[in-house]
């Protein structure tokens, strides 16, 4: 499946923010005329201003810790594509409204409901767009800083890994729970955890779930800088005041702002976690097999608090969406991201049509019963389908 509904949106989108060549000739829109369009097409849960070469993007469903909805999808991927082709625009600072959190990921609830009311084709529009605007960020030409307070989990993690820059405070939780609902850590997890994480992080915070906090999201790799929340608006000066004065090449421009804000930042105490990688690496680096990994946990000697947590999360997830995410997780090891976005696509036509999905949803977010009935409800007996990003 193509075009609106299909994988090639999501590389469509990223190629649109390619330099020009000589030959092209763009013309360039003015502050005034982007202003205008977005007042036309902004939807009310994400606010858009622009001041100072800056635009400000502010996710504003504080109700539902910003959880992503297809309009407020479509409407960061307008301001983006004005900010990438406006010259005037050298900085997009992306934030979220209210004290419980950046953003905690898609609303899975509607999703959930097309799916259930045989709109899957509106779900997969929904996830299609979504990760269009993922590789937009990973892709986009200038800097792009983040503020990922309070609960920044599953689609908002995923915004937060496209930016250059992300800012974390002491509220921060991070985590990819996906599979404990029957679906799988997507938004290109399964190919960025790698590049960002310690040996072994990649398969234990996607299989897991675990939630990470504060200067851990740092020290992991998953964010870049820690400050106070009381500092928020002191950062926010600091940006607004840097964006028009910022080095035209991005790497530069990143650097200029870790300089400008190194006063507000605190010093992230270096990491004393060797027992705990290798304990990780132990266990889940590299690991093919689920059920070879709860072997390993259950027969683990060391640190056996650490193997009975671990365990008791293995065994409230989907035993279909933890074989599948093990899957993609070797299958995008190294790749490029557009081709994890593109398996990735092609498993969440698969994961969505699974029992396992509605089922998890409804468990765990609807009724709030936490007595998922997965199908199948053991890993020996769990059957993927052929998947490749060409399906």
């Amino acid at each position: 499946m193509k075009g609106a509904l299909g994988d090639d949106l999501v590389v469509s989108r990223a190629n649109k923010l390619r330099p020009l060549n000589g030959k092209q000739k763009f013309i360039f829109p003015l502050i005034e005329d982007i202003q205008m369009t977005l007042t036309r097409d902004e939807d009310s849960s994400v606010l858009i201003s622009i001041e100072n070469s800056l635009m400000t993007i502010a996710l504003n469903r504080p109700g539902a810790i910003n959880s992503l909805t297809l309009n407020m999808i479509e409407s960061m991927q307008n301001a983006l594509d004005q900010a990438a082709n406006s010259p005037e625009i050298q900085l997009v600072f992306i934030t979220g409204k209210g004290e419980k959190g950046f953003c905690a990921g898609a609303d899975v609830k509607a999703a959930s409901k097309a799916v259930g009311q045989g709109r899957k084709d509106e779900a997969m529009r929904f996830f299609i767009q979504e990760y269009a605007l993922d590789l937009t960020l990973h892709r986009f030409p200038k800097p792009v800083v983040v503020l990922a307070h309070g609960i920044t989990m599953g689609g908002g993690l995923g915004l937060a890994a496209g930016a250059g820059l992300v800012l974390v405070t002491e509220t921060s939780r991070m985590a990819m729970p996906e599979t404990r609902i029957g679906f799988f850590p997507d938004v290109g997890a399964t190919g960025w955890l790698f590049e960002k994480c310690p040996e072994g992080y990649a398969e234990y915070l996607a299989l897991t779930g675990q939630e990470v906090q504060g200067p851990e999201c740092v020290g992991l790799g998953l964010a870049h800088g820690l400050l106070d929340s009381f500092r928020i608006p002191e950062a926010t000066a600091v940006l607004k005041n840097l964006a028009g004065k910022l080095d035209f090449r991005k790497e530069q421009a990143l650097e200029q702002m870790r300089s400008g804000l190194a006063s507000i930042l605190k010093a992230t105490p270096s990491r004393e976690a060797q027992q705990k990688d290798n304990w990780i690496r132990e266990h889940f680096y590299g690991q093919t097999s689920v059920l070879d990994i709860l072997q390993s946990l259950s027969q683990g000697k060391n640190h056996r608090e650490w193997c009975e947590s671990a365990l008791k999360q293995f065994s409230e997830r989907s035993p279909t969406a933890s074989v599948l995410t093990l899957w993609l997780l070797r299958e995008n090891e190294n790749q490029p991201l557009e081709k994890v976005f593109k398996l990735e696509t092609s498993a969440t036509r698969f994961i969505i049509s699974h029992p396992d999905y509605i089922e998890g949803v409804r468990a765990r977010l609807v009724d709030k019963d936490n007595t998922p009935a997965w199908q199948p409800d053991t890993l020996s007996r769990v059957s993927l389908p052929k998947l490749d990003s060409d399906a």
